[in-house]
């Protein structure tokens, strides 16, 4: 199996940019790599490997959808998805890895972090979350983090989510007016307009750091959010080699004659109203 580097550089190629998808050709391919997708599922289970997805990246830049894309035909009882909110006292004052260790995966499983450990890298560092000596101290334990993670047997894929200044300002635009998207517009989407160029300094700095060999960043060109969809879901296909195990098709077994059996009268059962 061959694995690719990704690029690191904040500036992506301009022809990416302006790239669109043909919707057809789109949910074809998203049908085809979900197929996919579930023979991962099944191998995963087969052969007890712990899997750990971390999606970081700019706000806006494609997480959400991609993990959805990703997890909406898999078992939730294999793959999960964790997304932690803001620690609380009690754990503000754990080992800073303690809250999410509890969350990685038993033999069998896959879990997909949306937003990780790396908040002490981004949004703690640039809004001030956290002290200097707090941050450079996970700076420096990170890496060794992961390598254990790595060496106890965790298959850890981490993927960075980029997209452009007009392209985040443009969703973001549209989530202020739109009904069931203006939530995910909060005060720390805003601060981080806001807060741009401090974001990109932490984003390098922790490249810098935590970029190694053992786990490597993979960067998502996020301006497409269809194609960056496909292209994630294929890229993470390739980091596991997997056989096919979907099983033979079954024949369904004749039903339970009713042997005196008589249902209850259907008035004594609260049906929901039929509005549609």
């Amino acid at each position: 199996m061959q694995k690719t580097k990704a690029n690191t550089d904040t500036d992506k190629p301009e022809k990416n940019k302006t790239r669109k998808i043909n919707k057809k050709h789109y949910e074809t391919e998203l049908a085809r790599l979900q197929i996919e997708l579930v023979k991962l599922q099944e191998w995963i289970k087969h052969k007890g490997l712990k899997v750990v997805v971390v999606f970081e990246g700019r706000d806006a830049a494609g997480k959400g959808g991609s993990i959805k894309r990703i997890t909406e035909s898999l078992n939730p009882r294999i793959c999960r998805v964790v997304a932690l909110p803001a620690p609380t006292d009690r754990e503000k004052t754990q080992w800073y890895f303690q809250r999410y260790v509890q969350h990685l995966p038993a033999e069998g499983e896959m879990v997909m972090l949306d937003r990780s450990w790396y908040n002490r890298a981004g949004v703690e560092r640039v809004m001030g979350f956290c002290k200097d000596d707090e941050y450079w101290e996970f700076m420096r334990s990170c890496p060794e983090f992961e390598r254990m993670l790595v060496r106890s047997g965790t298959i850890l894929i981490k993927y960075w989510f980029s997209v452009s200044d007009e392209e985040q300002e443009r969703r973001f635009q549209g989530r202020i007016y739109h009904p069931t998207k203006h939530w995910k517009l909060s005060a720390m989407d805003l601060q981080s307009r806001a807060k741009w160029i401090e974001y990109s300094k932490a984003k390098d700095e922790m490249f810098a750091h935590t970029d190694i060999k053992q786990a490597p960043w993979y960067v998502v060109d996020g301006d497409n959010k269809k194609r960056a969809r496909l292209n994630v879901i294929s890229h993470l296909l390739s980091m596991i080699d997997y056989e096919d195990l979907s099983p033979k098709p079954v024949e369904l077994p004749e039903r339970q004659e009713a042997a005196g059996y008589v249902r209850p009268p259907l008035s004594d059962q609260n049906f929901i109203p039929e509005l549609f």
